[in-house]
Order: structure tokens, then sequence, then C-alpha cells
């Protein structure tokens, strides 16, 4: 598991519990904390700590075959991490189990197998040495198919491990289809790290949005999975509750301004629409306020929530 926060962290331990072998690949205080207390997994009614191995990088790694690298770290880092990887394990399955859809453009230039995965995991890392993940009946829905398309052995072994570490898990041939839709909800993490999840403008702003990154999208002729069939596809699996009484604060870019990470994955989110819009000669501008904000917040420390979508929408128009 390179990357064993929020998403790593969740799926780590619960492969760990299905009885796979399984190293968490993480750093800082974080890997410390997994080092010397373990990982620490709460959920609706229930929390645990896993003793598991925990490395520094993947060179600390003994490689074999048979091993499989999934990738759950955010994309801003999945470049130096891949090259790393290349040199030690060069033939190692690489599942990119990340949001948006660069991640796998970039496994696939290193990597003759590579996996994507389109990942709905409400889960939260705040705490070194502690991930939440608030989803009930099961933590999350982990879909995966061969990129660009179709489905192997690696797949069918991958989805069948997930399904038994209580995920729902299932091979899809198209699954950039899912990947693409994933990315248009993912377009208003940065408005919501931006203003905050109360921010009575919040949603007007995230559909703006999205709504530049559907004609992005329709413009460069890219199949994206509809709204109905992932509606469908969360049904009766994905519902948020609180874990010892606290709800999920933010997603995955508010979390990563609330840590003072000093990065957000907004330049592979909102920055592909922008990109897309600037190829096909659509106007993004909201997209591009998103970015410009979230990476000024991320580079100053700026605390999430602390701008308002009112302000944000006027200056768009």
């Amino acid at each position: 598991m390179i990357g064993a926060g929020a998403i790593g962290g969740t799926i780590g331990a619960r492969l760990a519990e299905a009885g796979r072998d399984v190293v968490l690949v993480a750093r800082g205080a974080h890997l410390d904390a997994l080092r010397e207390s373990g990982l620490t997994l709460d959920e609706p009614g229930r929390s645990r700590t896993l003793r598991l191995p925990a490395a520094g990088g993947v060179d600390e790694i003994g490689w074999q075959d048979g091993d499989v690298a999934l990738l759950c770290t955010k994309t801003q880092d999945t470049v130096v991490l891949l090259d790393a990887l290349r040199a030690v394990a060069p033939a190692v399955p690489v599942v990119c189990a990340q949001n948006g859809v660069a991640n796998e453009r970039f496994a696939a230039d290193r990597f003759a197998s590579v996996q994507a995965m389109c990942v709905v995991l409400p889960a939260e890392h705040l705490t070194p040495g502690r991930v939440v993940a608030y989803s009930t009946p099961v933590p999350g829905i982990l879909d995966i198919g061969r990129c660009p398309e179709g489905v192997d052995a690696v797949t069918e072994v991958v989805a069948a491990d997930l399904t038994a570490a209580g995920f729902s898990a299932r091979t899809d041939p198209a699954i950039m289809r899912a990947k693409y839709r994933k990315l248009l909800l993912n377009l208003g993490n940065a408005a919501e790290a931006a203003c905050g999840p109360d921010d009575p403008d919040l949603r007007e702003l995230a559909d703006l949005a999205r709504a530049e990154g559907e004609r992005c999208l329709a413009a460069a002729g890219i199949d994206v999975q509809s709204r109905e069939e992932e509606r469908t596809r969360r049904g009766g699996f994905i519902t948020e509750e609180p874990v010892d009484g606290a709800a999920r604060q933010g997603g995955s870019t508010w979390q990563s301004l609330r840590r003072g990470a000093g990065s957000v994955e907004a330049e592979y989110l909102n920055g592909e629409i922008v990109a897309l819009g600037r190829a096909h000669e659509v106007p993004t501008p909201v997209n591009a306020l998103l970015l410009d904000t979230v990476a000024e917040m991320a580079a100053s420390t700026e605390a999430p929530g602390s701008r308002k979508a009112q302000g944000l929408l006027a200056t768009v128009g």
C-alpha cells in the first residue's frame, strides 16, 4: 500500500484482516506512529488497532513475484513514487487507487501492467496513526479494470481480495468511464476545501465547476459514465454515519489543507478540465479560479474554509 492515509490505510487494514500480506508505505509522523503503535482504523460502531509492517519508501521492501503495488497517494506525488518503484520492482503490477485520470497515464509510461481503480470511500486521515472510515454497510466501492480497458488475471485477483476484505468490488473492462465520472464529482473538492462544507453557496460553485467539466469532456469526445449509472452503483452501499459521534469533516482536498500538507491535487482534477478546455476552446473560468485559489491556500498553509463561495462566484461573474 503506497500511501497509508485515508484510502490506503482503510484498504490495507481490511486486506490484512482478511488474511492478505500487507506492507504499508508512509512517511513522517504517520510512519513513526505506524511503527510505534500500529494503525488504528475506526468505523461506525467498531475500532481496532493493527500492527502491520511499515516502510518509509518502496526501496525498503523486498519485492517478490506475485506482489501488487496499490498506489493510494495524491497525484502530485505519483511520478516520483513511480520512478522509485520502477527502479526496484520494474515488473510489478500497479493499481492506481486514486482520484483523477492522470495517474494511469503516468503509470502506463513506466509499467506494463496498470490497473485503474475507481474509489468511492468516505474516509479521513487527520491524526498520525489513525484512519476513520465512515461508510456503511460497506466501507467503500472499489471497482477495477485494466488500463486503458479490459480485465485480466490481476484484475480478477485484486477484486476478489477486496471483496473478501468487505468492500464492494467489481471488475469493469471500461473502468475509465467511471473514473471520468468520479473526476467530475471531484471538481467540487477544491470549492469545499476553500469555502468549507457549510458555506451556503458551496453547491452553486461546485455545480458550475462540474458543468464546465461536462462541456469539456463532451467537446473532447470522452466516454463518461452517466449520472444514473453512478448513482445506481452507489445505491445501498455508501451511507455515511458518524464515528464516535463525529461526522466526516471534509473531503480529500479539505484534509490536505487541514493537515498543512503544502500541496493539493487540484492540478490533476480542476487542472485536468482547464487543460481540456484550452485544447478544445471551452471556457473554464470556475475551475481555473478554484485551482488557483486552493494552490495559493496550500502554499501559504491557509486553513480550509477561509474563503467565501459568494466572493468566488462574484469573481467569475
